[in-house]
């Protein structure tokens, strides 16, 4: 019979496999006649074993290609995540590149540095929290307003930017400080356009005997950008000269 259905080709395949199917499924062998039960007993079991070798082969078979599909559908979702994240930091960095022509426009600049940093953040997977103001819950008079928060190494920095014509001074630096010890286990990050004045220096260097609090230039966004840095390295480099060198204002151009 099988040699009859194999004539026939691909047209056959479905009633071959039906076949082969009834083979090694039958248990009646007391139909057979007594002679010829052990013989046939013996042909259905090495049926069954020809067929287990190969569904074993097809079950391998299947696996690997699930496993190469799993691979490939993995690098995918990696390209296509990279390529977004590239996006991401091609706007930023058109957009951040576009404030330095705002001269006449300080404060609406400020406010966009904090979005363009912000996103920036965003597109490395490190942001927390946009800008935003803490009120009082009985009056709701701000007190406090913070720029940023992310999380760094496992620990929440707030983070504070300034676009100045002029070095930050205490005036500016000293809120921000006041924030990181008005919560535990709160980090710092200071974004400055044009530097820091001595004795903000002396008391970042001051606070590090209690708090993690590291500066930043702007520059050292621009050239990130321009070079297409690792954003995250850099900051963790310039959280760890703060905390092992005791160093509060690495700048990191290259």
């Amino acid at each position: 019979m099988l040699t009859k259905v194999n004539a026939r080709g691909d047209s056959g395949l479905g009633a071959r496999r039906e076949i082969i199917k009834r083979i090694v499924e039958f248990e009646e062998f007391s139909t057979c006649w007594p002679n010829d039960q052990l013989k046939a007993k013996g042909l259905v079991a090495d049926l069954r074993k020809i067929v287990n070798v190969k569904d074993s082969f097809t079950r391998m078979k299947q696996e690997r290609d699930t496993e190469r599909e799993q691979v490939l559908a993995r690098q995918r979702a990696e390209q296509a995540a990279a390529a977004e994240k590239r996006a991401k930091i091609e706007d930023v960095s058109k957009r951040l590149f576009a404030l330095f022509s705002m001269d006449d426009k300080p404060q609406e600049r400020g406010k966009l540095l904090e979005a363009v940093l912000n996103d920036l953040f965003k597109a490395y997977g490190i942001h927390v929290r946009e800008d935003f103001r803490r009120k009082s819950p009985d009056t709701g008079t701000v007190l406090e307003q913070i720029d940023g928060v992310i999380e760094l190494d496992g620990a929440i920095h707030l983070v504070e930017m300034k676009w100045l014509n002029v070095p930050v001074g205490m005036g500016e630096f000293s809120p921000h400080l006041s924030r990181l010890f008005l919560r535990a286990n709160a980090h710092g990050i200071f974004i400055a356009t044009n530097g820091y004045t001595e004795p903000v220096l002396t008391e970042c260097k001051n606070a590090l005997n209690l708090k993690t609090i590291f500066l930043c230039s702007l520059q050292e966004f621009v050239m990130l950008l321009q070079r297409q840095g690792d954003l995250i390295a850099l900051l963790k480099r310039k959280s760890q000269a703060a905390i092992v060198d005791k160093n509060p204002y690495l700048e990191i151009l290259s």
